[in-house]
């Protein structure tokens, strides 16, 4: 099996305490999931930003793939992250990049299974999402992330509703997302109405994870909406980056193998469990199982 990974590498500047830490960001964790539960000999293909000043930090995990469609960028974006205890964490960014290039893949239909995660929101644009729908017949899976927060002249991220959200949704096939950024996709105020409309342009399933609370799994059937419900289990919080990332990439992948959302929803929330109880960056080959 060939899967494909699509978004922005980024370097993230978290703040906590007094202390600064300069980490790999972004997609890194989308492929720090795969590459937790992948079967040999599966591949994955890696389309993302990467510059040889800072490939270091990036290349303990981009050494096992495929980078033949990456990009290389004068600059990474970088967001300084503040992460408070029980609010949505607050993103500051710099050299804020352009879209991916995508034109170095010719034949789409290569893959069995394509995850684009909207890392800056900037990584494809709607056009190149239409490009890729028209020309692959397989299944896009696509994190919202910060598609749902526009930027303000001082970089700063903050929700809003998404522009032109319906042709988004109505060229992927799965659509992940959390509570606020679910807000961000209709005015409609009625979460399952809200939810039921968001379904009815096309989508498979529509996943929202919920932290603390677990993930949820969304579809219709016979134009009745249906859910498949996983709590978290309870644990110590270690740490609160990548774990959406981690999720997510579980969750396709295992789908991809299995076309079974209940068993894949149970694996991605306990991967991303592991992810939150335990200081995620310093124990990369304890994630991996190496």
């Amino acid at each position: 099996m060939k899967i494909l990974l699509l978004g922005h590498s980024i370097i993230d500047k978290i703040e906590k305490g007094n202390q600064l830490r300069i980490s790999p960001g972004g997609i890194y964790y989308s492929l720090l999931g795969v590459l937790s539960v992948i079967n040999q000999p599966d591949q994955v293909f890696l389309l993302t930003g990467y510059n040889k000043k800072s490939i270091h930090l990036f290349n303990n995990l981009f050494s096992r793939v495929d980078l033949t469609y990456s990009n290389e960028l004068n600059s990474l974006p970088e967001v300084f992250l503040q992460l408070p205890e029980d609010e949505e964490r607050k993103e500051i960014y710099t050299n804020l990049s352009t879209e991916l290039d995508i034109n170095k893949i010719k034949n789409w239909n290569l893959f069995d299974g394509i995850l684009i995660n909207m890392i800056t929101g900037f990584d494809i644009s709607l056009d190149k999402l239409k490009q890729i729908r028209r020309n692959y017949s397989g299944l896009i899976y696509f994190d919202l992330h910060t598609l749902s927060r526009g930027v303000d002249n001082n970089m700063t991220r903050k929700f809003r509703t998404v522009p032109d959200a319906g042709e988004w949704i109505s060229n992927v096939d799965i659509l992940q997302c959390n509570e606020m950024e679910l807000s961000t996709l209709t005015s409609e105020s009625n979460r399952s109405c809200a939810i039921k409309s968001i379904l009815e342009y096309g989508l498979k399933y529509l996943i929202v994870t919920r932290g603390k609370h677990g993930a949820e799994l969304y579809y219709l059937e016979n134009s009745n909406l249906r859910s498949i419900t996983r709590p978290a289990s309870s644990v110590n919080v270690v740490n609160k980056i990548g774990c959406g990332d981690i999720f997510g990439a579980v969750f396709f992948y295992n789908y991809l193998c299995r076309r079974d959302t209940a068993y894949s929803l149970e694996m991605a929330v306990k991967s991303a469990g592991n992810a939150v109880s335990m200081n995620l960056l310093d124990n990369i080959n304890l994630f991996l199982h190496d």
